[in-house]
C-alpha cells in the first residue's frame, strides 16, 4: 500500500511550481480552474468537483441494504436509522442535509460503484490517469482541455488556475491557462507600481508569435476580468477554501463571462485512521458537511435560473476499501461514488449497478467498479453540453445509458 505521503509530496510539488507558472498563489491545498467558451457554445456550465485524496463514496452514499457493509465496518458504518433519504438500498449520509432539499426537487443524484479502467492505489498514478481519462493510448492532454476543444473555446480567459496547485492536470494541452488567487486578485506582480502591463505589450508587440503568445495571452486575460470584478460576491458560503472557491465561480457565471467549465480541487479525504462514526465533530462527517454547504450556498446564490445551465459532478482518484483497518479508517480501495447537481440532473436516486460487496464479489478486497467514471460524464457532456462523438475526449468510451440527466 503506498504510504500517504505520496499524496502530501503530490500536493507540495503541485504548490511549489503553481507560483512558478503564473506569479499568483491561493490558498493551500485548493487549486480552481475555469475555461471560458467562444461565444457559440450554448451548453451548460461543467463545475468538476475532485475530491482528491481517495473519496470514500460508501460512507457518503451508504449502501443500507447490503449486510456485508455492515459487518465489514463494525465502527464506522452510517446507521440506517442515521441516513436521510433512505430508499433501503442507499442512503446519504446526514452531513449531506444542507443538500437534501435538491435530493428532493430532483436535482441532485449519485452513481455508485464507478471506477477507472486500470485501477491502482497510488495517489499519483490514480490522479493523472484520471485527469488525462485516455488510458491506452498516445493522448496526454487532459480531458476538460479536450473538452475544451470540442466547444471551439477561444476566449481571453479559455482556462484559468486559482489556488497555489499546478493548474490542473485536467487542463493540460494545447489550451492557455490563467492562475489567479480569487476573482479579486488577478494581477501581474508589480504593474500596481510600474507600468508592467504596458511594457510587455511593448517589448512582445513585433516578437514572434510563439514567444509573444503568453504575454499576449495574459494580457487579454486581466483586461477580460473587468465584468466577473463587477459583480458583488454571493453571501452564505462557508469560510473555507472550498466555499471561497465556489464564490468565485459562481461570480464569473453571473457575470455572463461565456464560462464553460470550472475545476475545483477539495482534498483531505486521505482517511486512513479515524473517519469517525456519522456524527458532528468527526473527520468524514465534518468534511462532508463543509462540501455540502459550500454546494448549498452555490445553488442558493446562482438561483434556479442559472442552475438550469449549470451541471456539477465530482471526481475522486480512486474509492476507499470495504473492511475499516485497524485504525479506525480505510484505506486505499477501487469503487467509488459520484454527486451530480443541476438543473437538468434527474435526481433524487442512486443510479447503480451494484454488485455487492458480498466477499466473492469485492476486487482484492475493495467495491468493484462496475461503471466507467468517464461514461457517466459522457451521458453529460452528449445530454448538457452539446456533444455528440466523445471519442475526441473520451477514446473508446461509450455514454452511460443511466438516463441520468434530460437533454437540453
Amino acid at each position: 500500500m503506498p504510504s500517504c505521503a505520496e499524496h502530501t509530496s503530490l500536493v507540495s510539488r503541485r504548490s511549489v511550481l503553481g507560483g512558478v507558472t503564473a506569479g499568483v498563489a491561493g490558498a493551500a491545498g485548493l487549486s480552481v480552474d475555469f475555461a471560458f467558451a467562444a461565444e457559440k457554445y450554448s451548453g451548460d456550465t461543467l463545475v468538476v468537483i475532485s475530491l482528491h485524496g481517495g473519496f470514500d463514496g460508501l460512507s457518503a452514499i451508504a449502501p443500507i441494504g447490503d449486510q456485508d457493509y455492515y459487518r465489514a465496518r463494525p465502527t464506522i458504518a452510517v446507521g440506517k436509522n442515521q441516513v436521510i433519504a433512505g430508499d433501503g438500498t442507499f442512503g446519504l449520509h446526514p452531513a449531506l442535509a444542507p443538500l437534501l432539499p435538491y435530493w428532493k426537487t430532483g436535482k441532485l443524484a449519485a452513481v455508485h460503484a464507478v471506477g477507472q479502467p486500470n485501477p491502482t492505489r497510488s495517489h499519483f498514478a490514480a490522479m493523472d490517469a484520471m485527469e488525462n481519462a485516455a488510458p491506452g493510448t498516445s493522448v496526454r492532454s487532459g480531458w476538460l482541455d479536450r473538452m475544451l476543444g470540442g466547444t471551439g473555446a477561444t476566449a481571453p480567459l479559455a482556462g484559468v488556475s486559482v489556488g497555489d496547485a499546478m493548474p490542473a492536470r485536467l487542463f493540460s494541452g494545447p489550451g492557455g491557462d490563467v492562475s489567479m488567487r480569487s476573482v479579486d486578485e488577478l494581477t501581474l506582480a508589480g504593474d500596481g507600481k510600474r507600468p508592467i502591463a504596458a511594457a510587455l505589450r511593448a517589448m512582445y508587440a513585433d516578437a514572434p508569435a510563439h514567444l509573444a503568445a503568453p504575454a499576449r495571452a495574459a494580457d487579454r486575460a486581466l483586461a477580460a476580468m473587468g465584468r466577473p470584478r463587477a459583480v458583488a460576491a454571493g453571501t452564505g458560503y462557508p469560510k473555507t477554501d472550498l466555499g471561497g472557491a465556489l464564490r468565485d465561480v459562481a461570480r464569473l457565471i453571473k457575470s455572463n463571462a461565456g464560462l464553460v467549465t470550472a475545476t475545483v480541487d477539495c482534498g483531505d479525504w486521505d482517511m486512513h485512521e479515524a473517519l469517525g462514526p456519522a456524527v458532528k465533530g468527526r473527520r468524514m462527517y465534518d468534511n462532508l458537511a463543509d462540501l455540502a454547504a459550500a454546494l448549498a450556498a452555490f445553488v442558493a446564490d446562482l438561483g434556479a435560473t442559472l442552475m438550469n445551465r449549470v451541471t456539477i459532478l465530482t471526481i475522486s482518484e480512486f474509492g476507499r476499501r470495504v473492511a475499516e483497518n485497524g485504525s479506525h479508517g480505510v484505506d486505499h480501495g477501487h469503487g467509488n461514488a459520484m454527486l451530480l447537481l443541476g438543473g437538468g440532473i434527474r435526481g433524487g436516486k442512486v443510479y447503480t449497478r451494484w454488485p455487492t460487496l458480498a466477499t466473492a464479489a469485492l476486487v482484492d478486497g475493495d467495491l468493484a467498479a462496475t461503471t466507467d467514471y468517464r461514461s457517466v460524464i459522457g451521458e453529460i457532456l452528449q445530454k448538457r453540453c452539446g456533444f455528440g462523438d466523445l471519442s475526441t475526449v473520451f477514446p473508446g468510451v461509450k455514454p452511460s445509458s443511466f438516463g441520468l440527466a434530460a437533454a437540453r
